[in-house]
Parts: C-alpha cells; structure tokens; sequence
C-alpha cells in the first residue's frame, strides 16, 4: 500500500483547493494521499470561519478526484447549521467517511470551542485498503480516544495535524517527543500503522513545525519529514507488518 504524505503550508483562505487538487494530480499513482488538518481553509479562521467553511455540495471535485486515488483531508464543514473540524475520506468517486474532531482545544494559544461545533464520536470505515480510522490533532492526546482506536478493528489510522511549534531546547522541540510518544503508543496498542500528516507555515505568529511520519504496528518510526519544510514523499506500508498487527490484536 502506498500512502503519500502531503507536509504544506495551506493558505489562509478557499484558495486551497485548487493547489490541493494540483497536488492529487501529481502524486496519483499512491493508493492514498493524505493531506494535513484544516487544509482546505488554514488554522486560524477565527470569524472568518463562518465565510470560509465548506459545503459537502462544493467538494464535488474531490470526490472526482479520487477515482484517481482516496483523499483523506482536513476541512471546516457546515453540517445543519454548525461547523466542524473535520477530516474527510474520498474514494471512488464518492465521499466514504466523516470524522468530527471531538477534542477542541480551547486555552492558551488555542481557540477552536469559541468557532467549532465538536464531534462525539470516533468510528472505524471499510475503506479499498482496510478498515481505517480518522482523527484530528487534539483527538490523540486523549487516552479515551487511543482506547477507542485500539479496541476498534481499524487497520490503519490517519492523525491529521495542525500543531504549533513549543518547547524549545538545545535537543529539538518538545512537542515533537510529546507527539512521539502518542503516536508510538496507539500504534503499539491498536497494532496499527500510524499515518501522522502536521501542517507547516505561519499564521498570525504561529509557526506549524510538520515532522510527519509513519509509525509501524510495532512501534517503529518510518519516513520522518523535515521540521517546518513543505515536503511530498509517497511511503510503503509493509502488508506483513499489517497482518502482524492483525495477528496481535486477535491474541492478546
């Protein structure tokens, strides 16, 4: 299975699409390809959200676009009245799953409860490459959330990413180890690969510091990305390590 990772800078405004159906284009020949948090729109919409959320109706051009291949992307949705952080997952020609982000960080830098409606839920979809789960950022940093991964029959999670970059120090930044240490967690427990996909860019004094990567079912780091540089790669994803994890999951 072929999974491309898309590290990028969206732009603060509905101009995102365009440049993300360019992307698609040119990195067709992976099973899927997989785009940050929010691409479509940028992070910090604030008021500005309620003009720039999307409309289901409008992302029929995504939908064509994954008859190419599946798209899983981050997207402000309206949904009966309200808008929610979404992550998205085309395939064939058709919208397969949505994911409302459940976990609304709402204290220091962060102010999405202020703007966003949250999910209630975390759910497993079949998708032409297994069964797989979405969630976004906030979502992982909560043990409920790894719980419900790791008792689910998911065969493949998606952690879409907008994280700001915190903890300076001489070794790195600390937010990476502490993303380090949820993303190896619920890949060791759900016997999983982990396909974390962080935004880069600024916006408003906020520096997004990417570091995307893949984590195998047993805990292994794989095709770790730069820190705060676009980049695309296309990474294979090891079918016997996912019967592995299949075969852990059933005997333990």
């Amino acid at each position: 299975m072929k999974v491309a990772l898309i590290q990028f800078a969206p732009k603060l405004n509905r101009s995102n699409l365009l440049d993300v159906l360019k992307v698609i284009e040119a990195n067709a020949d992976a099973d899927v390809v997989v785009f940050p948090e929010l691409a479509l729109s940028g992070y910090l919409l604030q008021d500005k959200l309620f003009e720039d959320a999307w409309r289901i109706e409008e992302l029929d051009t995504l939908a064509y676009a994954s008859h190419q291949c599946d798209i899983v992307i981050g997207a402000a949705l309206w949904d009966n009245g309200k808008v929610y952080n979404s992550a998205l997952y085309f395939s064939q020609g058709k919208m397969l799953h949505i994911h409302r982000k459940n976990h609304l960080p709402t204290y220091g830098m962060f102010e999405e409860g202020r703007y966003f409606a949250a999910g209630n839920e975390i759910i497993s979809f079949k998708t032409p490459y297994g069964n797989a789960i979405m969630v976004v950022c906030e979502d992982i940093w909560h043990a409920e959330s790894i719980a419900t991964i790791a008792s689910s029959d998911a065969e493949i999670v998606y952690v879409l990413a907008a994280s700001p970059a915190r903890d300076f120090s001489d070794d790195g930044i600390g937010i990476e180890s502490q993303w380090d240490a949820l993303l190896t967690s619920t890949a060791l427990l759900s016997h999983n690969y982990v396909v974390f996909v962080n935004r880069v860019g600024f916006e408003d004094g906020l520096g997004f510091w990417g570091g995307s990567r893949v984590v195998t079912p047993m805990g292994k780091k794989e095709y770790v990305f730069p820190l705060f540089e676009n980049k695309y790669q296309t990474c294979q994803l090891d079918a016997n390590l996912k019967k592995l994890g299949r075969y852990l999951a059933k005997h333990n």
